[in-house]
């Protein structure tokens, strides 16, 4: 059952004390989420750990499916510009480049997050607006080079199997991995 809706939250001052609250409780989320993965991450040990009262976290994101939604929702107001080499194929890579390295750090908040969706719907359609996100603003690389190609098959094309690959085989990361997939991505633009 879906939970009832809510007024959504008052605007807050940029800066203020509702967003120093909010960082210290995403702080909180990712420390907990990178320690123990999702089962880690509870209303009472974000809590005690962010020193945010339980109310105000019951109140404002409601469960932990809350707070990882707002964890990617975070992530995605983070600016994020698409590469311009002066190529599709080099711009291509370079994602793949980010990509491989968002997956590969250690520890990864990037895995953390991404299983953490799949254990909560909440945290599922916030990583699907995260995606969408990105694939909207990352279209201009294929747009530039191949106007009438589907930027977003070519961008699929040339990023999932890094994710395959590296987050979901758990494959270490080749060294042209980011190249060898940028290149079926640009032959996909042809």
């Amino acid at each position: 059952m879906e939970p009832t809706p809510q007024a959504p939250p008052r605007a807050a001052r940029p800066g203020g004390r509702t967003a120093r609250t909010r960082d210290r409780v995403l702080d909180a989320v990712a420390s907990l989420l990178l320690e123990g993965g999702f089962d880690a991450v509870t209303m009472d040990a974000v809590a005690d750990r962010s020193g945010v009262h339980r109310t105000t976290l019951y109140r404002r994101w409601r469960d932990t499916g809350g707070l990882l939604a707002d964890s990617f929702d975070a992530a995605r107001e983070h600016p994020w510009q698409p590469p311009d080499t002066g190529s599709l194929l080099g711009d291509l890579t370079e994602i793949n480049h980010q990509i491989v390295g968002a997956l590969t750090a250690e520890p990864s908040i990037t895995r953390a997050l991404i299983t953490a969706s799949f254990r909560s719907p909440a945290a599922a359609r916030a990583l699907r607006a995260f995606w969408e996100d990105r694939f909207s603003t990352a279209a201009v690389v294929v747009e530039r080079a191949a106007p009438t190609a589907d930027a977003r098959t070519v961008l699929i094309a040339s990023c999932a199997p890094i994710f395959y690959e590296l987050a979901l085989m758990r494959s270490p990361a080749a060294p042209d991995i980011a190249a060898r997939y940028a290149r079926i991505g640009a032959a996909a633009a042809a």
